[in-house]
Parts: structure tokens; C-alpha cells; sequence
């Protein structure tokens, strides 16, 4: 949800810099993650049918098609619109969180600015439970948005977090999350724990994004992986299960790959070519149009 200073959008996802005047080199650990399956198709219906059914405009354009053609143009872009008032939201939240790790450790900070800008959007308690949570855990961090690279097998990724909880050393991802009917924040997708195997993998942390100054990474000794869901009613961290992390890396190793290939495949030229009859037939000639009726 944030826009570290390394990362591009292209056309093939997002993608990072070595430095400030270097091209795109590697995808993003997200970009990698996104080669996934994924099928939205009954989420997007559903918005759609729901925006429909709640739109005042429905009683008085069941008579006149126009209008209900509006009101259907209107209903089938609610999933996008819910897509980009949650993403804004992640990046508030997320400003949020960063803020609160800056001022304990000593360095600049917005953090009011970014309490205000929650408060105005009626998501203060985003903070007021993160606060908690923080407070709770007894979070002392060590560096928020950290951009790492692996030249191995080619990616990076900006951790959220690098912390230290209970003498642990915990690399940390945030997710903003809805609350369900019982008050809970609702569930934090497995994918997240091969975006923090992802982040423990990596061989360096920067240091310097203007010269691209780079050292060698210093959190991968088994560190705690935490996925933190963020919610106006309670945040829940979540540990990743130590015995299947190799799985899931393994499974990233492949969807690497897969981007790769993709890329590769968009690059070899064009995919179909045309064929026409094999030699001495002929192509049937057009038919001719009827005549028109005599007036």
C-alpha cells in the first residue's frame, strides 16, 4: 500500500531500481505474488447487483431504458470504486503505522497530520487500535519501510516493519482489514506469509536509494514473521508457522518464474500469424448483397 522511492509502476507490475537514476531491474514481491489464479468474477457481480439494488435512481428508471442503462453503467464500476477507496485507505493506515514507528525511534515524523487525515475520513480507530496493539506488544522498532533485494533469484520488496518484539527480532506486514458482524477484523490471506519469506530471503537492505548504496542483509537468521491485521475494532497479529515456510517459498521461487516467462513469451513476437488455403484453392468470393427492393 505504500510507494517506496525505488518502486515504478510498468507495464509488467510494479518494479524497482537499484537507485534513484537507475532503471526497473526486478519485479516486486507483490508483482511476483500477483501471478497467482485469482477469480473475482462473482466478487465483482455481487457489488454490482448490491450497488444496483441500493441506487435511489432504480424505481424511477424501471420505465425508461436510458436511465436504467445509467444506473447499470454506474453499478457495474462499484467493485473498482471499492477497490480504490480501499487502497487509499491501506496507504493512510499504513502512513499511519509508519509515522508512529519514526517518533519512536526518534527521527521525523507526520504522525498528527496522519491521525488527522484518518479522523477526517472516520477511520481514527485505525490508530486508536494500532496504538494499543503497539503498546501491548511492547513494539521497538529497528526500521519501517525497509526496501530489500535478492540478486539471486531477482526481486525486492519494502518490509513495513523490522522490529524487535519480546527480544525477538520480527519482520512485520501490515494489512488493513474490515471488521465482520462480531466486531473481529476478518482474516489475513495465507499469501502473506510468502511475502514475509520473500522479505526474510532477501541478501540486501538499502541503505542509500539517491547513490544506491546497498548492505548486506541483516534479518534473516529466523527472525518472527508476523502478519499484522489492522482494524477499526482490534488488531490481530498472526505468526507464520515455521513448518511451512519452505513451502511457501518454494512456491514463490515458482511464481518468479512464471513472471519471467511471461515476459519472455510477450517478447518472442506475435503469438498467432494468419493462414490462408493451401496452393491452387481458391478463397470463396464474397456473397452478393440482395438487390435492393424496387420503389
Amino acid at each position: 500500500m505504500t510507494a517506496p522511492l525505488l518502486a515504478h509502476a510498468t507495464p509488467h507490475g510494479r518494479m524497482y531500481a537499484r537507485s534513484t537514476s537507475e532503471q526497473p531491474a526486478v519485479p516486486s514481491i507483490t508483482t511476483v505474488i500477483s501471478q497467482l489464479p485469482t477469480s473475482l468474477g462473482g466478487w465483482y457481480g455481487h457489488m454490482a447487483a448490491s450497488a444496483l439494488a441500493r441506487d435511489p435512481r432504480l424505481p424511477g428508471a424501471l420505465g425508461s431504458p436510458a436511465e436504467l442503462r445509467t444506473a447499470v453503467r454506474d453499478a457495474a464500476s462499484a467493485a473498482e470504486r471499492y477497490r480504490d477507496e480501499a487502497a487509499l485507505r491501506g496507504t493512510r493506515v499504513h502512513h499511519y503505522c509508519e509515522q508512529v514507528a519514526l517518533r519512536a525511534l526518534g527521527r521525523p515524523e507526520e504522525l498528527d497530520a496522519a491521525r488527522l487525515a484518518l479522523e477526517e475520513q472516520g477511520e481514527g480507530g485505525f490508530a486508536q487500535r494500532f496504538d494499543e496493539w503497539w503498546d501491548l506488544y511492547d513494539v521497538r522498532p529497528v526500521e519501517p519501510e525497509l526496501t530489500v533485494w535478492n540478486t539471486t533469484l531477482g526481486y525486492a520488496g519494502t518490509l513495513d516493519l523490522v522490529a524487535t518484539i519480546g527480544g525477538r527480532t520480527c519482520l512485520i506486514d501490515y494489512k488493513t482489514k474490515n471488521t465482520d458482524r462480531d466486531g473481529f477484523v476478518k482474516a489475513l490471506d495465507d499469501k502473506v506469509v510468502m511475502q514475509l519469506v520473500a522479505g526474510m530471503k532477501a541478501e540486501e537492505s538499502l541503505v542509500d536509494p539517491q547513490a544506491g548504496g546497498w548492505e548486506a542483509w541483516a534479518h534473516g537468521d529466523q527472525p518472527l514473521l508476523l502478519g499484522v491485521a489492522v482494524g477499526q475494532t482490534e488488531v490481530r497479529a498472526m505468526r507464520a508457522n515455521p513448518a511451512v515456510l519452505k513451502n511457501h517459498w518454494l512456491r514463490f521461487c515458482a511464481l518468479r518464474r512464471a513472471w519471467e516467462a511471461g515476459l519472455d513469451a510477450e517478447d518472442a513476437g506475435r503469438a498467432l500469424l494468419p493462414l490462408g488455403p493451401p496452393p491452387g484453392r481458391q478463397v470463396p468470393a464474397e456473397p452478393a448483397l440482395p438487390a435492393a427492393p424496387a420503389h
